[in-house]
């Protein structure tokens, strides 16, 4: 059987830098096939990922946050746990997440940083929506091959 719905996962946190993600995700993926839910930041990701992937109703989970250097040190830590979290979720429900969550250094809360990362996730949007289309096809070959 053949899913043609997406869940999509967005960090609250710099909301209108990771919801350019979606942005790009749609570029491939048709809306109307996306389910859209906001999580308050990058730690509640993996869990609802892992509970969306076991619903069977998506193809794939995508989960997007930006998590930044707030000046302690942290973020290395975070970042680590989600995209850990975020490929166990993958591999305990048998469905792909993937992970568009990014942790730069050197951010600044600046005009141009800004730019340069809704760009950014944009992009990386659209390599999620293209991993997610390219999974969904090889998993499929193997299914009818076995």
């Amino acid at each position: 059987m053949t899913r043609t719905r997406y869940a999509f996962i967005k960090a609250n946190w710099h909301a209108e830098t990771v919801d350019q993600a979606l942005a790009g995700f749609c570029e491939l993926i048709p809306r109307e096939q996306v389910d859209v839910f906001d999580v308050p930041g990058a730690f509640e990701m993996p869990l609802l990922a892992r509970d969306l992937a076991r619903t069977g109703q998506y193809a794939a989970v995508a989960a997007a946050a930006f998590v930044v250097d707030g000046g302690i040190y942290r973020h290395d830590f975070v970042a680590q746990a989600v995209v850990d979290g975020l490929m166990r979720a993958g591999m305990d429900s048998d469905v792909p997440v993937l992970s568009v969550s990014l942790t730069p250094h050197q951010y600044q809360e600046t005009e141009h940083h800004t730019a340069i990362f809704k760009a950014h996730f944009v992009e990386k949007g659209r390599e999620a929506a293209q991993a997610a289309l390219m999974i969904g096809k090889t998993r499929e070959g193997l299914s009818a091959a076995a």
